[in-house]
C-alpha cells in the first residue's frame, strides 16, 4: 500500500518536473536570437544592469551596420544573415571574458564590456572586417556610439544607452559627409 502512495505522488511530481524543465529552456530560447545567438534585449538588459551596478567604468556600446538594406538587396538575404552573424560573432569576441553582447533587433546590436577586456578603439575595425559569404567577400560597415560610464552624472543603463545613440548619430552623421 506505501507503495501505491509513492507511485501516485511520483507521477505528477515528475510531470511537473518536466514542465518546469521544458518551460525554463523555453525561456532561455526567447533570451536569445536564434540567429546570432546573442541576447535579446531582455537578456542583455538584465546582465548589463548586474554589469554596471558592479563595475562604474564600463563600456557601453552600441552598433548599427551601415547600408544593411543595401547589402539585403544587392546580395541576398542569406549575404545579411552571414552579415548580422559575422558582427554578433565578432562583437561577442570583443567584449568578452567579462562583458555581455546583445541584438535589439534588425541591424542593431549592443553591448556592455570592462575596460581591462575591451577597447572601444578597436571595435569599428573589427566590424569592418569583410565577410566571406559563397566565395564573395561582403563589405560591412557600422557605426559604433560609445559611452564610457564613469564619464555619466547618472550612471543607469538608460542614461548610458542614450548618451551611446547619440554618440552612434554623430559618427553616422560623419560617415555620410
Amino acid at each position: 500500500m506505501n507503495t501505491d502512495i509513492l507511485i501516485a505522488a511520483a507521477l505528477p511530481l515528475a510531470g511537473w518536473t518536466i514542465h518546469g524543465l521544458v518551460l525554463a529552456r523555453r525561456l532561455a530560447a526567447a533570451r536569445r536570437d536564434p540567429l546570432t545567438g546573442l541576447h535579446t534585449r531582455t537578456g542583455w538588459t538584465r546582465r548589463a544592469q548586474r554589469l554596471l551596478k558592479r563595475h562604474s567604468d564600463a563600456v557601453v556600446v552600441l552598433i548599427d551596420l551601415d547600408a544593411f538594406k543595401k547589402l539585403n538587396d544587392t546580395h541576398g538575404h542569406d549575404a545579411g544573415d552571414a552579415a548580422l552573424v559575422a558582427t554578433a560573432r565578432r562583437l561577442a569576441q570583443w567584449c568578452a571574458p567579462g562583458g555581455v553582447a546583445g541584438r535589439l533587433g534588425g541591424d542593431e546590436f549592443v553591448a556592455v564590456a570592462l575596460p581591462r577586456d575591451a577597447d572601444p578603439r578597436t571595435l569599428p575595425a573589427a566590424l569592418r572586417e569583410q565577410v566571406s559569404h559563397k566565395g564573395q567577400l561582403l563589405p560591412v560597415s557600422a557605426s559604433v556610439g560609445v559611452c564610457i560610464t564613469s564619464d555619466l552624472s547618472k550612471r543607469t543603463l538608460s542614461a548610458a544607452m542614450e548618451e551611446a545613440d547619440q554618440a552612434m548619430y554623430r559618427v553616422k552623421g560623419r560617415a555620410r559627409r
